[in-house]
């Protein structure tokens, strides 16, 4: 066992996305008409109402202290926040006026270990009338989707049902287990795969590793996906840890380099982002480039959201808070960073209406530094 642990060790600071050390880390019905939901904008496009080149940041308050290894996080309707405990596997709902927290329960079947545990959590696009929350994490055999009734009437850790899993077989490693979660404004199931270290499983579209996944809620293969009986949307990523929409449906992603680029993407389905043999742009006309590209010491993107114009990215090692402005799918602006150092790790961001969004801090996964309060909820204004 010793020789084990050693092995997976080695491999998690040597030769994986480990956004502690010399390279980046996880710890980023449409059809495939580029008009569609989800993809990315038309070629030829007018030119669109940009945002300022220079956006600020200000922290207006802490909503919540002491999360345990958080990774997700799902507004409720009419307040209230869900929270995801990667080690602990459990779901935590946050008062978002008060930050009282309550423990809905712990999800059964999570197997937590390195970059794996309970990641992604979301709200189905049904949950007015469902009260389902599906959840993606790493098992004891591979990473996958399940979606549990959430009933608030029952006892703190009771609230949560029998998990039933709509998706399964995802790649899971020590490293690189994706678990972005998020349902599209076309209502299909949005879901980022890491390719679990095995690097060629990124080309292999009949793999769900290093991909972009669209499903229906109930699991299968959306309808107007790319290739036909697939679920696969995009491939050719090596760690996709955000997902988010921008003003007009076009789906944007945030992946993990190596050693050299992390990568800001406008996702077009059918497309190959070239992991394994490009890192960042390339020169090659088979593969998509980046919007945008950072050093992994800059980066190691995780969530993103978009609000006020510009897509605004997490980062992990990078410590800060990317604002990326936009013209269509392309940054209208350089990048700025924002909270440089001051909150350490920074691992979800969600919109939370109009110029807000909330801010989850990752401080207490194994990698970061803790200080008192760690893990915390913040909440942003920003323009």
């Amino acid at each position: 066992m010793p020789a084990v642990l050693a092995a997976a060790a080695l491999l998690l600071t040597a030769g994986c996305s480990s956004d502690g050390g010399g390279s980046s880390g996880t710890d980023g019905s449409a059809s495939p008409s580029p008009a569609a939901p989800g993809s990315s904008a038309p070629a030829g496009q007018a030119a669109e109402e940009t945002p300022p080149a220079k956006g600020s940041v200000k922290v207006v308050r802490t909503v919540a202290e002491g999360l345990d290894s958080p990774w997700g996080l799902a507004p409720l309707p009419g307040g209230g926040l869900l929270v995801s405990s990667r080690d602990d596997g459990t779901i935590v709902r946050v008062d978002a006026k008060t930050g009282k927290k309550t423990e809905l329960g712990e999800v059964p079947g999570v197997s937590a270990a390195g970059e794996g545990g309970l990641l992604g959590i979301a709200l189905s696009p049904d949950y007015a009338s469902d009260h389902m929350v599906y959840a993606y994490f790493t098992s004891a055999s591979d990473n996958r989707i399940v979606r549990m009734l959430y009933d608030e009437k029952k006892p703190s850790g009771e609230q949560l049902g029998a998990p039933d899993t709509v998706f399964r077989g995802i790649p899971k490693g020590f490293v690189h287990n994706g678990g972005r979660i998020e349902f599209g404004p076309d209502k299909m199931l949005y879901v980022g795969t890491g390719e679990s270290g095995d690097t060629g499983l990124s080309q292999d579209k009949e793999s769900e590793g290093g991909k972009i996944l669209r499903l229906t809620p109930e699991g299968e293969p959306a309808p107007g996906n790319p290739f036909p009986d697939s679920p696969v949307y995009s491939y050719g990523h090596r760690n996709v840890q955000g997902l988010a929409w921008d003003a007009k449906q076009r789906l944007f992603a945030s992946e993990f380099g190596q050693d050299t680029w992390d990568e800001l993407n406008a996702i077009k389905p059918g497309d190959n982002y070239g992991w394994p043999e490009a890192e960042g742009r390339s020169d090659d006309s088979g593969f998509h480039n980046p919007v945008d590209q950072w050093t992994t010491a800059e980066a190691s993107p995780s969530g993103i959201a978009y609000a006020e114009g510009s897509i605004w990215m997490a980062g992990l090692r990078g410590k800060r808070l990317w604002r990326i402005p936009l013209n269509g799918t392309e940054a209208s602006a350089e990048p700025q960073a924002f909270l440089e150092g001051e909150y350490g790790r920074l691992r979800t961001v969600v919109p939370a209406g109009g110029d807000r969004l909330w801010l989850v801090t990752s401080n207490t996964d194994g990698r970061g530094n803790p200080e008192d309060g760690d893990d915390r909820i913040l909440e942003l204004q920003v323009t």
